[in-house]
């Protein structure tokens, strides 16, 4: 399961050195950690860490992907070796990004398991609601997602699907609020809805932690079958932008919203573990941080039944079956009826 083989690194002026094909940890000239690279399938580094220029090449020559983040998860770096994947794929994902019907299915597609999965996370939060109100008033967002799902065939063009798209995440951010518990909601809670770069509340702060981590993960998916993470359909192309990454991202998000409600209902995570930065930035605090970075590794550690598939899969795998699911749809190749093979993404129970 290499996708699970992540190395998180979270300890501000940690130093990373090669030896002997082992990736060495220390920190105020103390070894903390060896591990070998061969079990590596990517490094994550969050804030200031420091890498041997060795181990740079180590890395790439091994294929493990390098990814540099900002103290709040923002994505600033990739380093990685040669392009992976058939060259023939990458070009059938060009000529598809040009076609505006293929275009507007697949990002139909992103859309609806978005979408579909946020009202399956509030119909859950419904049910198991201590407040009628609460649950009267989860039921309407999840009815007002539905309604979004029923507009999705008649969507035309792609300013009217992302349009539809927005507002069913306005409705979804109305909901999520109530699923935190309610003696915890005076600090967890979203002030006016979503907010990024930066987010201005604990919740928001938690959220796009998690959402950064599951886009790393889709992008190392994409890049594992070959396909380029740059060339999106749903998200426009702009440089410097994972596209495709953010399309296939967009099924995981509620995935990452469970996970920030498992930590806050169970008061694993708490007011005091944030901190408010100059400007009205909220970010987690290190302990706090590393704690997410263990439940989320857990978490991908859950297994789930795929639709598709006959057997359980680690959840952490999910991104790059959906990854080869995509390849295949963009490939044309047929299904079992003859016909070319959508793209169906990944919908959680």
């Amino acid at each position: 399961m290499h996708l699970l083989n992540t190395l998180y690194l979270t300890t501000p002026e940690s130093y990373l050195r090669l030896e002997n094909q082992t990736l060495a940890i220390e920190h105020d000239h103390e070894l903390k950690l060896r591990v070998p690279l061969h079990h590596l399938n990517s490094v994550v580094c969050f804030g200031p860490i420091q890498l041997s220029t060795p181990l740079m090449h180590g890395l790439a020559a091994q294929g493990i992907a390098l990814v540099l983040l900002d103290d709040h998860g923002r994505f600033q770096a990739r380093l990685e070796g040669p392009t992976a994947g058939n060259v023939l794929l990458r070009r059938a994902q060009h000529h598809a990004s040009l076609d505006a019907t293929r275009t507007l299915c697949l990002a139909r597609s992103f859309v609806a398991g978005k979408v579909r999965n946020a009202r399956s996370l509030l119909l859950r939060g419904a049910r198991e609601a201590k407040s009628e109100d609460d649950a009267r008033q989860l039921t309407r967002q999840a009815q007002n997602l539905a309604a979004s799902l029923r507009a999705l065939p008649d969507c035309a063009d792609l300013d009217t699907l992302r349009g539809t798209e927005g507002e069913a995440a306005r409705q979804h951010f109305i909901g999520l609020s109530l699923l935190v518990r309610p003696d915890a909601r005076e600090h967890f809670h979203l002030n006016d809805g979503r907010s990024r770069r930066p987010p201005r509340d604990r919740l928001n702060a938690l959220l796009s932690f998690l959402y950064s981590l599951w886009m790393n993960d889709c992008r190392s998916g994409l890049e594992a079958v070959g396909l380029d993470p740059q060339v999106g359909f749903l998200h426009a192309l702009r440089p410097g932008r994972a596209a495709l990454a953010l399309d296939l991202m967009e099924e995981f998000r509620p995935q990452a919203e469970r996970l920030a409600l498992t930590l806050i209902n169970r008061q694993q995570l708490r007011a005091d573990d944030f901190i408010a930065r100059e400007g009205g930035a909220v970010s987690l605090k290190p302990d706090a941080r590393k704690a997410v970075l263990v439940a989320f590794q857990e978490r991908k550690q859950e297994a789930l039944q795929h639709p598709l598939l006959a057997e359980p899969v680690a959840l952490g795998l999910i991104p790059l079956i959906q990854a080869r699911l995509l390849a295949r749809a963009i490939r044309g190749e047929p299904d079992a009826d003859g016909q070319p093979a959508a793209y169906l993404p990944f919908l959680i129970k």
